[in-house]
Protein backbone atom coordinates (compact mmCIF):
# COMPACT_ATOMS: atom_id res chain seq x y z
CA UNK A 1 0.00 0.00 0.00
CA UNK A 2 2.64 2.01 0.70
CA UNK A 3 4.48 1.88 -2.98
CA UNK A 4 0.89 2.28 -4.27
CA UNK A 5 0.85 5.64 -2.41
CA UNK A 6 4.13 6.58 -2.90
CA UNK A 7 3.63 6.23 -6.96
CA UNK A 8 0.58 7.85 -6.79
CA UNK A 9 2.39 10.58 -5.51
CA UNK A 10 5.40 10.61 -7.82
CA UNK A 11 2.70 10.37 -10.51
CA UNK A 12 0.70 14.03 -9.35
CA UNK A 13 4.39 15.77 -8.72
CA UNK A 14 5.22 14.58 -12.20
CA UNK A 15 1.41 15.99 -13.59
CA UNK A 16 1.88 19.03 -11.63
CA UNK A 17 5.35 19.68 -13.26
CA UNK A 18 4.45 18.55 -16.61
CA UNK A 19 1.38 21.49 -15.92
CA UNK A 20 3.49 24.22 -14.42
CA UNK A 21 6.04 23.86 -17.63
CA UNK A 22 3.06 23.68 -20.04
CA UNK A 23 1.69 27.08 -18.14
CA UNK A 24 4.66 28.74 -18.71
CA UNK A 25 5.10 27.88 -22.68
CA UNK A 26 1.43 28.87 -23.38
CA UNK A 27 0.66 31.30 -21.19
CA UNK A 28 3.16 34.41 -20.99
CA UNK A 29 3.51 36.92 -18.40
CA UNK A 30 3.00 40.29 -19.25
CA UNK A 31 6.05 42.32 -19.96
CA UNK A 32 5.07 46.07 -19.84
CA UNK A 33 3.01 48.01 -17.22
CA UNK A 34 -0.20 47.82 -19.11
CA UNK A 35 -3.08 51.10 -20.09
CA UNK A 36 -4.94 53.17 -18.03
CA UNK A 37 -8.41 53.62 -19.34
CA UNK A 38 -9.12 57.91 -19.94
CA UNK A 39 -12.43 58.36 -21.29
CA UNK A 40 -15.15 56.61 -23.35
CA UNK A 41 -18.21 58.47 -26.00
CA UNK A 42 -20.75 57.52 -27.70
CA UNK A 43 -23.61 55.55 -27.01
CA UNK A 44 -26.72 53.64 -28.74
CA UNK A 45 -28.48 55.96 -31.06
CA UNK A 46 -28.54 57.35 -34.66
CA UNK A 47 -28.08 61.28 -33.64
CA UNK A 48 -24.31 62.48 -34.35
CA UNK A 49 -21.60 61.41 -32.06
CA UNK A 50 -24.14 58.30 -31.22
CA UNK A 51 -23.89 54.93 -32.61
CA UNK A 52 -25.52 51.34 -33.39
CA UNK A 53 -22.56 49.26 -33.51
CA UNK A 54 -19.31 50.51 -34.31
CA UNK A 55 -16.92 48.31 -36.03
CA UNK A 56 -13.53 50.26 -37.60
CA UNK A 57 -11.64 52.92 -36.29
CA UNK A 58 -8.69 54.87 -37.56
CA UNK A 59 -7.11 58.42 -35.97
CA UNK A 60 -4.63 60.96 -37.71
CA UNK A 61 -2.88 63.66 -35.51
CA UNK A 62 -6.20 65.12 -34.82
CA UNK A 63 -9.10 63.23 -35.95
CA UNK A 64 -10.96 59.75 -35.10
CA UNK A 65 -12.73 58.03 -38.06
CA UNK A 66 -15.26 55.41 -36.74
CA UNK A 67 -17.40 52.98 -38.51
CA UNK A 68 -21.16 53.35 -37.38
CA UNK A 69 -21.80 49.88 -39.42
CA UNK A 70 -25.72 49.69 -38.41
CA UNK A 71 -25.95 53.83 -39.42
CA UNK A 72 -23.85 53.35 -42.48
CA UNK A 73 -21.80 56.28 -41.97
CA UNK A 74 -18.89 57.36 -41.02
CA UNK A 75 -18.70 59.62 -38.18
CA UNK A 76 -15.59 62.01 -37.05
CA UNK A 77 -14.45 62.87 -33.99
CA UNK A 78 -11.53 64.59 -32.13
CA UNK A 79 -9.31 62.98 -30.01
CA UNK A 80 -11.70 64.10 -27.24
CA UNK A 81 -14.45 62.82 -28.28
CA UNK A 82 -16.17 66.10 -29.60
CA UNK A 83 -18.36 65.52 -32.81
CA UNK A 84 -17.13 66.94 -35.65
CA UNK A 85 -18.81 65.44 -39.23
CA UNK A 86 -20.19 62.58 -40.68
CA UNK A 87 -20.83 61.52 -44.17
CA UNK A 88 -22.15 57.91 -45.96
CA UNK A 89 -25.76 57.04 -46.01
CA UNK A 90 -27.39 53.19 -46.25
CA UNK A 91 -27.04 52.18 -49.65
CA UNK A 92 -25.01 51.06 -52.60
CA UNK A 93 -24.87 53.98 -54.94
CA UNK A 94 -21.42 55.50 -55.51
CA UNK A 95 -20.58 57.60 -51.96
CA UNK A 96 -23.13 54.89 -50.49
CA UNK A 97 -22.38 52.45 -47.21
CA UNK A 98 -23.86 48.88 -47.13
CA UNK A 99 -22.22 47.97 -43.50
CA UNK A 100 -18.58 49.71 -43.45
CA UNK A 101 -16.33 47.91 -41.32
CA UNK A 102 -12.69 48.32 -40.68
CA UNK A 103 -11.19 51.40 -41.94
CA UNK A 104 -7.36 52.33 -42.93
CA UNK A 105 -5.97 55.99 -43.62
CA UNK A 106 -3.64 56.61 -46.68
CA UNK A 107 -2.38 59.46 -48.74
CA UNK A 108 -5.13 61.66 -46.92
CA UNK A 109 -7.72 59.38 -47.60
CA UNK A 110 -9.75 56.97 -45.95
CA UNK A 111 -10.46 53.46 -47.15
CA UNK A 112 -13.55 51.47 -45.72
CA UNK A 113 -13.73 47.37 -46.14
CA UNK A 114 -17.83 48.19 -47.43
CA UNK A 115 -18.89 44.37 -45.84
CA UNK A 116 -22.52 44.59 -47.42
CA UNK A 117 -21.17 46.06 -50.89
CA UNK A 118 -18.40 43.71 -51.55
CA UNK A 119 -16.17 46.81 -52.06
CA UNK A 120 -13.78 49.16 -50.77
CA UNK A 121 -15.20 52.42 -50.44
CA UNK A 122 -12.50 55.80 -50.68
CA UNK A 123 -13.13 59.06 -49.10
CA UNK A 124 -11.65 62.16 -48.74
CA UNK A 125 -10.60 62.75 -44.93
CA UNK A 126 -13.41 65.78 -45.48
CA UNK A 127 -15.76 63.01 -46.62
CA UNK A 128 -15.75 63.72 -49.96
CA UNK A 129 -16.62 60.29 -52.19
CA UNK A 130 -13.86 59.28 -54.32
CA UNK A 131 -14.00 55.71 -55.77
CA UNK A 132 -14.50 51.99 -55.57
CA UNK A 133 -12.60 49.02 -55.52
CA UNK A 134 -13.63 45.45 -56.19
CA UNK A 135 -17.32 44.14 -57.41
CA UNK A 136 -19.07 41.11 -56.06
CA UNK A 137 -18.10 37.61 -56.55
CA UNK A 138 -15.18 34.79 -55.94
CA UNK A 139 -12.69 35.85 -58.45
CA UNK A 140 -9.33 37.69 -58.31
CA UNK A 141 -10.14 41.20 -57.43
CA UNK A 142 -13.59 40.56 -55.89
CA UNK A 143 -15.38 39.89 -52.40
CA UNK A 144 -17.61 38.55 -50.38
CA UNK A 145 -17.93 40.71 -47.65
CA UNK A 146 -14.54 42.27 -47.31
CA UNK A 147 -14.03 43.23 -43.29
CA UNK A 148 -10.53 44.95 -43.67
CA UNK A 149 -8.59 46.96 -45.82
CA UNK A 150 -4.54 47.86 -45.36
CA UNK A 151 -2.77 50.10 -47.84
CA UNK A 152 1.20 50.03 -47.83
CA UNK A 153 3.32 53.02 -48.55
CA UNK A 154 3.16 52.09 -52.71
CA UNK A 155 -0.13 52.57 -52.45
CA UNK A 156 -0.94 48.63 -52.68
CA UNK A 157 -4.43 47.61 -50.84
CA UNK A 158 -4.42 44.84 -49.07
CA UNK A 159 -7.66 43.21 -48.32
CA UNK A 160 -9.47 40.94 -45.38
CA UNK A 161 -11.93 38.74 -48.04
CA UNK A 162 -14.27 36.96 -45.32
CA UNK A 163 -16.46 34.71 -46.89
CA UNK A 164 -13.53 33.96 -49.55
CA UNK A 165 -11.49 32.70 -46.61
CA UNK A 166 -8.60 34.85 -48.44
CA UNK A 167 -6.34 37.93 -48.28
CA UNK A 168 -5.49 39.86 -51.20
CA UNK A 169 -2.90 42.25 -52.67
CA UNK A 170 -4.47 44.60 -55.26
CA UNK A 171 -2.73 47.64 -57.37
CA UNK A 172 -3.42 51.26 -56.80
CA UNK A 173 -5.91 50.81 -59.28
CA UNK A 174 -7.71 47.84 -58.28
CA UNK A 175 -5.94 44.81 -60.45
CA UNK A 176 -4.95 41.88 -58.95
CA UNK A 177 -1.68 41.24 -57.81
CA UNK A 178 -1.70 37.89 -55.78
CA UNK A 179 -3.59 36.62 -52.81
CA UNK A 180 -2.99 34.54 -49.37
CA UNK A 181 -5.52 31.72 -48.80
CA UNK A 182 -7.44 29.47 -50.84
CA UNK A 183 -10.70 30.95 -52.34
CA UNK A 184 -13.42 29.36 -50.17
CA UNK A 185 -11.75 26.85 -48.23
CA UNK A 186 -11.03 27.53 -44.07
CA UNK A 187 -7.97 25.48 -43.07
CA UNK A 188 -6.08 25.98 -40.02
CA UNK A 189 -2.63 25.52 -41.11
CA UNK A 190 -0.16 28.49 -41.97
CA UNK A 191 -1.10 30.47 -44.79
CA UNK A 192 -4.90 29.64 -44.20
CA UNK A 193 -7.89 31.16 -43.02
CA UNK A 194 -10.55 31.02 -40.91
CA UNK A 195 -12.62 34.39 -41.92
CA UNK A 196 -10.05 36.92 -41.57
CA UNK A 197 -11.56 40.02 -40.13
CA UNK A 198 -8.57 42.68 -40.55
CA UNK A 199 -5.16 43.54 -41.93
CA UNK A 200 -2.29 46.13 -41.62
CA UNK A 201 0.68 46.80 -42.91
CA UNK A 202 3.91 46.75 -40.30
CA UNK A 203 6.50 49.59 -40.66
CA UNK A 204 8.74 46.76 -42.29
CA UNK A 205 6.63 45.97 -44.74
CA UNK A 206 5.26 42.95 -43.26
CA UNK A 207 1.35 41.56 -43.53
CA UNK A 208 -0.28 41.16 -40.81
CA UNK A 209 -3.74 39.58 -40.84
CA UNK A 210 -6.52 39.16 -38.28
CA UNK A 211 -7.25 35.67 -38.88
CA UNK A 212 -10.71 35.88 -36.76
CA UNK A 213 -12.55 32.31 -36.50
CA UNK A 214 -8.69 30.84 -35.88
CA UNK A 215 -8.39 33.02 -32.78
CA UNK A 216 -4.80 34.11 -34.25
CA UNK A 217 -2.49 36.55 -36.15
CA UNK A 218 -0.43 35.18 -39.47
CA UNK A 219 2.45 37.39 -40.44
CA UNK A 220 3.30 37.24 -44.23
CA UNK A 221 6.73 39.21 -45.97
CA UNK A 222 5.32 41.42 -48.87
CA UNK A 223 6.41 38.79 -51.20
CA UNK A 224 3.80 36.34 -50.04
CA UNK A 225 5.36 34.37 -47.86
CA UNK A 226 4.73 33.11 -44.13
CA UNK A 227 6.96 34.08 -41.45
CA UNK A 228 5.38 33.46 -38.19
CA UNK A 229 1.29 33.08 -36.13
CA UNK A 230 0.64 33.35 -32.45
CA UNK A 231 -2.21 33.04 -30.62
CA UNK A 232 -2.97 29.86 -27.94
CA UNK A 233 -0.84 26.46 -28.14
CA UNK A 234 0.86 26.67 -31.60
CA UNK A 235 -1.98 28.93 -32.95
CA UNK A 236 -4.02 26.09 -34.24
CA UNK A 237 -7.36 27.43 -33.29
CA UNK A 238 -7.40 26.46 -29.71
CA UNK A 239 -9.23 30.19 -27.94
CA UNK A 240 -9.28 30.77 -24.48
CA UNK A 241 -8.98 33.54 -21.97
CA UNK A 242 -4.90 33.59 -20.89
CA UNK A 243 -2.38 35.98 -22.11
CA UNK A 244 -1.51 35.74 -25.68
CA UNK A 245 -4.20 33.83 -26.42
CA UNK A 246 -7.72 34.90 -28.16
CA UNK A 247 -11.25 34.57 -28.71
CA UNK A 248 -11.92 35.36 -32.20
CA UNK A 249 -10.11 38.31 -33.50
CA UNK A 250 -11.85 40.97 -35.25
CA UNK A 251 -9.04 43.88 -35.55
CA UNK A 252 -5.27 44.24 -35.90
CA UNK A 253 -2.93 47.63 -35.86
CA UNK A 254 0.59 48.35 -35.68
CA UNK A 255 2.58 51.82 -34.03
CA UNK A 256 5.56 53.19 -35.44
CA UNK A 257 7.45 50.66 -33.51
CA UNK A 258 5.69 47.85 -35.02
CA UNK A 259 4.12 46.98 -32.00
CA UNK A 260 1.02 44.98 -32.57
CA UNK A 261 -2.47 45.43 -31.04
CA UNK A 262 -5.06 43.46 -31.25
CA UNK A 263 -9.04 43.35 -30.57
CA UNK A 264 -9.95 40.44 -28.95
CA UNK A 265 -13.64 40.30 -29.55
CA UNK A 266 -14.90 38.00 -27.18
CA UNK A 267 -12.27 38.16 -24.62
CA UNK A 268 -13.25 41.70 -24.17
CA UNK A 269 -9.81 42.84 -24.06
CA UNK A 270 -7.22 44.92 -26.85
CA UNK A 271 -4.16 42.86 -26.60
CA UNK A 272 -0.43 43.98 -27.68
CA UNK A 273 2.65 42.48 -28.63
CA UNK A 274 5.78 43.04 -29.89
CA UNK A 275 6.20 42.48 -33.80
CA UNK A 276 7.75 38.75 -33.29
CA UNK A 277 4.59 38.21 -31.34
CA UNK A 278 5.91 38.07 -27.74
CA UNK A 279 3.38 39.13 -25.48
CA UNK A 280 3.46 42.38 -23.82
CA UNK A 281 -0.20 43.28 -22.29
CA UNK A 282 -3.55 43.79 -22.47
CA UNK A 283 -6.30 45.67 -20.80
CA UNK A 284 -10.47 45.64 -20.13
CA UNK A 285 -12.53 43.51 -19.10
CA UNK A 286 -16.29 42.38 -19.91
CA UNK A 287 -18.64 44.95 -18.63
CA UNK A 288 -20.73 47.94 -19.30
CA UNK A 289 -18.94 50.05 -16.97
CA UNK A 290 -15.83 52.61 -17.82
CA UNK A 291 -12.53 50.33 -18.70
CA UNK A 292 -14.94 47.74 -19.84
CA UNK A 293 -16.49 46.37 -23.04
CA UNK A 294 -19.35 44.15 -24.44
CA UNK A 295 -16.97 42.48 -27.17
CA UNK A 296 -14.09 44.76 -28.39
CA UNK A 297 -14.20 45.03 -31.91
CA UNK A 298 -11.77 47.18 -33.68
CA UNK A 299 -8.49 49.05 -32.42
CA UNK A 300 -6.09 51.96 -33.67
CA UNK A 301 -2.89 53.50 -32.03
CA UNK A 302 -1.98 57.60 -32.35
CA UNK A 303 1.54 58.65 -32.83
CA UNK A 304 1.83 59.24 -29.27
CA UNK A 305 0.82 56.03 -28.02
CA UNK A 306 -2.87 56.45 -27.09
CA UNK A 307 -4.95 53.39 -28.06
CA UNK A 308 -8.62 53.97 -29.43
CA UNK A 309 -11.30 51.25 -29.50
CA UNK A 310 -14.67 50.75 -30.71
CA UNK A 311 -16.55 48.79 -28.00
CA UNK A 312 -19.27 47.28 -30.10
CA UNK A 313 -22.55 46.60 -27.86
CA UNK A 314 -21.65 49.09 -25.62
CA UNK A 315 -21.83 51.24 -28.78
CA UNK A 316 -19.09 53.61 -27.85
CA UNK A 317 -15.24 54.30 -28.12
CA UNK A 318 -13.01 54.38 -25.83
CA UNK A 319 -9.78 55.76 -24.96
CA UNK A 320 -6.33 54.11 -23.24
CA UNK A 321 -3.06 55.71 -22.24
CA UNK A 322 0.18 53.71 -21.77
CA UNK A 323 1.33 53.58 -18.23
CA UNK A 324 4.93 54.81 -17.59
Amino acid sequence: MQRIVKGAGLGLAALVVISGAAWLAFVPFAKEPGYTFITSWGGPGSAPGKFHDPTGIAVTDDEVFVSDARNARIQVFDHDGRFKRQFGSKGDAPGQLGRPMNLAIFAEELYVADYWNDRIDVFGLDGTYRRSVGRKGNEPGSFNAPGGVAVAADGHLFVADFYNQRIQELAPDGSFIRQWGTTGAAGIWAGEFNYPTGVTVGPDGTIIVADGYNDRVQVFARDGHFLRKWGGPFALNIFGPFNGWFATVTSVTVDDLGHVYVADFYNNRIQKFAADGTFLSSFGEQGSGPGQFRHAMAVAVSRDGTVFATDLLNHRVSIWAPRP
